[in-house]
């Protein structure tokens, strides 16, 4: 068994230790595989070891992956900010972005999806913690984003994506995460029929999960540190 495969295995251990510890069922949390800055071989390894979801940053690197991999039935996900000139890039090759701040970008992705293929499924990325120099937008405005977002021809709203700021307090991401949770919970409320939230990465999988993500997204723990 290769090394990345040995780590996948690791990490999905984690999951499975977090949802038990959460009195969690162990198929209510996927694993995305950060793969940003390693090579088509890497993914390759841990696609061997079972892995179909990977996430990636940089657009144009992602692209680059996608097109040396279109031989795997793999799952890709956006979860880097978006500029308005690389949308086009994000509508015509992702599967997945979690990365929606602004309406604007919304509108392009929406009207740059190629015909035939199946809607883009999105998440709105909320700065929850407020963090100065972090895209997202505040949670006072998800709301309304969100309802824009969702009558959109093209894209599927799934939920809300997080990225707080890290935290040696256990208790304090704890805290962030359940912040995170109940905005999602208030928008599903809302009449939005939302299944996703993305929160947790390498360091904080645990104190996420155990505050309701449905999605982690994990890097270092597969892929080794950048």
């Amino acid at each position: 068994m290769s090394v990345l495969a040995e780590n996948l295995q690791r990490v999905q251990a984690r999951i499975q230790a977090a949802c038990q510890a959460a009195g969690r069922g162990p198929a209510a949390v996927r694993l995305l595989a950060v793969s940003k800055t390693f090579g088509a071989d890497e993914v390759r390894q841990v696609h061997a070891a079972g892995q179909t979801a990977f996430g990636e940053n940089y657009i144009q690197e992602g692209v680059e992956k996608i097109q040396a991999l279109r031989d795997l039935d793999l799952e890709w996900h956006c979860i880097g900010p978006i500029q308005s000139n690389k949308t086009r890039l994000v509508a015509e090759h992702f599967d997945w972005v979690h990365s929606v701040d602004r309406l604007k970008i919304a509108e392009r992705l929406s009207a740059q999806r190629p015909a035939g293929r199946p809607p883009l499924q999105v998440c709105i990325q909320v700065n929850i913690d407020g963090g100065a120099n972090k895209s997202g937008v505040l949670p006072g405005e998800a709301l309304a984003l969100a309802h824009a977002v969702a009558v959109l021809p093209h894209l599927q709203l799934r939920g809300i994506m997080t990225i707080p700021e890290p935290d040696d307090d256990p208790a304090r991401t704890r805290a962030v995460h359940a912040q995170a949770h109940a905005l999602w919970s208030q928008l599903k409320a809302q009449g939005l029929a939302l299944d996703t939230l993305s929160m947790g990465m390498t360091a904080d999988l645990e104190a996420a999960v155990q505050e309701g993500s449905t999605m982690v997204r994990v890097g270092t723990a597969i892929f080794g540190r950048r």
